[in-house]
């Protein structure tokens, strides 16, 4: 029986390559499992279909709505992903490291489907920071928005997270409206082929949103405009070759790298053997060095430690690898698998040898391997490889062996760490163990300009740390120098990577109407209904409502102090008060004005508003004293309607003056209102 070839999934259809293809090995068993190859895919076409297709079908919903699809796949693939679990055993993957990439990528989907809800508006535009006063009379205004790119989004995997890499791509660039082609690594490019079919086979996805090569680009970087972005994981080599090249560089194409990462953990002065952060960093840097077989971008290469702890913290993260079970995932006991191929174990050992030059092997042998229930010459196995080396030899800082390999590399001082941690020239994560909070403090501050992530392990935040080697959606991934300069993820950063923002200049009712919430200036609408009787589909920006004035008198003040317990010398103390060079009187408790605005504007009957949930950006502009008229004017500043509910939220702008017109306060009133249909 012939074979399989791994389709492509193109132009809206799956294509069988126009050749034979290269061969892909199952890790454990070396047997040829699949072939791949991109032969016979115009690739000029599938961007063409990605711009014309996906990206309009894309740009046509909210924020909102690409989360709910968001979050739909993800609960698809949740519902799916023992088929997927199966299939990445074949990459080598114990169960734990197939739930680490599997539940991992899921995991990125949802939480971006969250943050999206909770960060981003239910509209097509990102309204990127304050409104910019550009002229003195209010009449000029700038404005930043962020728009989609309408290009694609090329995604380079590697081959270590067949799952979790692609979907940690795919999320923010979907979040923002922008269409993915999917290219995975060849050795493990038949488990993402796995995740595409379960995807195309959902239909939660528009039509062009995702398109899958399995094998080579081919020219794809000749058709790529200065609308397109590529994300790249894999070598610095390889990132520095595509970065340089010249379709890229004539049409300043976006381009974000993560590559080789000489990533570093240091056991502080304080964590002497015997604490909870000895044993923590020994059990961090062996799950480091045996989950994925080491195979993590963020695996600890560089483990520095206090001189005269090295030896005991060979002889306790050996006796840790000692029992650790190598060989087929598919037997209980294992808990190293196999890497992704055997190029990949030649690879290994080239690295081991170099980094031996520049100090001693303590734990392990890169040519020999006792494994369960496999082949040790025909599965691509290796051992863990612990050394000891010399922290000032280049080899520590320059080599990577990305596989179950850790040096050792004892340090002095403070200073000292910080020195070796830079000369990694950039990496993707680091992790300090340590209780004590002023070395944390130092090495933070001189290792952060060579990494992306730090972490302080200690035991006040072990129980609920994720480890120093998981990504994690709301955080930056990626780092500096040779780590490749680029970021991923970070939250909504990573959704705004993949938009235009753009300066507006124009008048407060322009740029209202482009970016779909009231600004200062703007027309303002008054109308017989209060705005608190309207339903959330009724309201629009502008909706205003003017209330007062309403005298402030000293009884008011005086039975708010009593009330509160607030009596604060301002308030009480007429000598003290006329001492305060800011006030020069009694005033007024600033609580007091913004409770008394809201007396004003408030419509107490029962209505569409349901509750009021915040206040932002509250300030007290100037001192309320006693005998001050207050007036507070309410408008509708921004909607926000919530797909899954019978409400959304509006923000309303509050502004409360005195008599003489003066502003005294401002501030943002969040409300939740009931939808028409909610109510019927």
């Amino acid at each position: 029986m012939p074979t399989p070839m791994i389709r492509n999934h193109v132009g809206g259809a799956w294509q069988t390559a126009t050749d034979d293809g290269r061969p892909v090995h199952d890790a454990v068993t070396g047997e040829e499992i699949a072939r791949v190859s991109s032969a016979g895919v115009d690739f000029a076409a599938a961007l063409d279909h990605g711009r014309r297709t996906g990206g309009p079908a894309l740009r046509e919903l909210t924020f909102h709505q690409r989360a709910a699809l968001l979050k739909a796949l993800g609960q698809h693939l949740r519902e799916h992903r023992q088929r997927l679990y199966a299939v990445s055993a074949r990459t080598g993957a114990t169960p734990g490291d197939s739930k680490f990439d599997v539940d991992g990528g899921i995991g990125v989907l949802l939480a971006y489907a969250s943050k999206a809800k909770r960060e981003l508006p239910n509209d097509t535009v990102y309204v990127d920071g304050a409104v910019e006063p550009l002229g003195r009379g209010g009449t000029f205004l700038g404005q930043h928005v962020c728009v989609p790119l309408h290009g694609v989004a090329v995604q380079v995997n590697a081959f270590n997270f067949p799952v979790w890499g692609p979907l940690e791509k795919f999320a923010p660039a979907f979040l923002a409206g922008v269409p993915s082609l999917v290219k995975p690594a060849t050795p493990t490019a038949f488990l993402t082929a796995e995740l595409v079919e379960l995807i195309v086979e959902s239909g939660i996805l528009p039509p062009g949103a995702l398109q899958f090569v399995a094998g080579s680009l081919g020219d794809t970087f000749e058709h790529l405009t200065g609308q397109d972005l590529v994300s790249f994981t894999g070598s610095a080599s390889t990132a520095q070759t595509l970065r340089a090249n010249p379709a890229l560089v004539r049409h300043a194409v976006r381009f974000t790298a993560e590559a080789d990462s000489l990533n570093l953990s240091a056991l502080g002065p304080d964590a002497v053997p015997g604490t909870a952060e000895f044993d923590l960093f020994v059990k961090g840097l062996v799950t480091e060095m045996t989950v994925k077989a080491g195979q993590k971008c963020t695996a600890i290469r560089r483990a520095f430690v206090p001189a005269a702890h090295v030896d005991a913290v060979v002889q306790a993260v050996s006796a840790r690898l000692a029992a650790t079970v190598i060989g087929n995932p598919a037997a209980a006991d294992v808990r190293m698998g196999a890497l992704a191929s055997l190029d990949q174990r030649d690879e290994v050992r080239r690295s081991v040898a170099a980094l031996a030059r520049a100090g001693r092997i303590t734990y392990g042998d890169p040519e020999k391997v006792d494994v369960v229930d496999a082949d040790p010459d025909r599965g691509a196995f290796i051992s863990p490889i612990l050394l000891v080396g010399d922290p000032d030899r280049a080899e520590p800082h320059d080599v990577e062996a990305f596989g179950p390999v850790a040096t050792i590399l004892p340090y002095d001082s403070t200073a000292q760490l910080i020195d070796y941690a830079a000369r990694g020239q950039g990496s993707l994560a680091g992790s300090i163990v340590t209780a004590d909070t002023g070395f944390a403090r130092d090495v933070v501050l001189g290792a952060a300009p060579w990494h992306g992530r730090l972490l302080v392990l200690n035991a006040r935040d072990a129980a609920e740390s994720t480890g120093h080697g998981a990504p994690l959606p709301a955080l930056v991934h990626g780092g500096p120098g040779r780590a490749g300069g680029g970021e991923e993820m970070g939250g909504i950063r990573g959704v705004l990577h993949h938009m235009q923002r753009t300066a507006v200049q124009g008048d407060p009712d322009t740029l209202a109407a482009v970016t779909g919430r009231w600004v200062t200036g703007a027309e303002r609408h008054h109308g017989d209904v209060h705005p608190f009787r309207k339903h959330l589909e009724e309201l629009r920006p502008g909706d205003t409502i003017v209330a007062g004035p309403r005298r402030v008198t000293q009884q008011d003040v005086e039975h708010f102090a009593e009330f509160t317990g607030d009596t604060f010398y301002a308030h009480m103390d007429a000598d003290a008060a006329a001492a305060n060079p800011l006030f020069g009187a009694r005033v007024a408790h600033g609580y007091l004005v913004v409770s008394l605005a809201a007396g004003l504007f408030v419509d107490p009957d029962p209505g569409p508003v349901l509750a009021n949930f915040g206040v932002d950006n509250l300030r007290f502009l100037t001192p309320v004293k006693f005998d001050d008229e207050l007036t507070v004017t309410l408008t509708c500043k921004q909607v926000t309607p919530r797909e899954s509910t019978g409400y959304g939220e509006v923000r309303w702008d509050a502004d409360i003056t005195r008599q003489d017109g003066e502003s005294v306060a401002r501030y943002d009133v969040l409300t939740l209102v009931a939808k028409r249909a909610a109510g019927q």
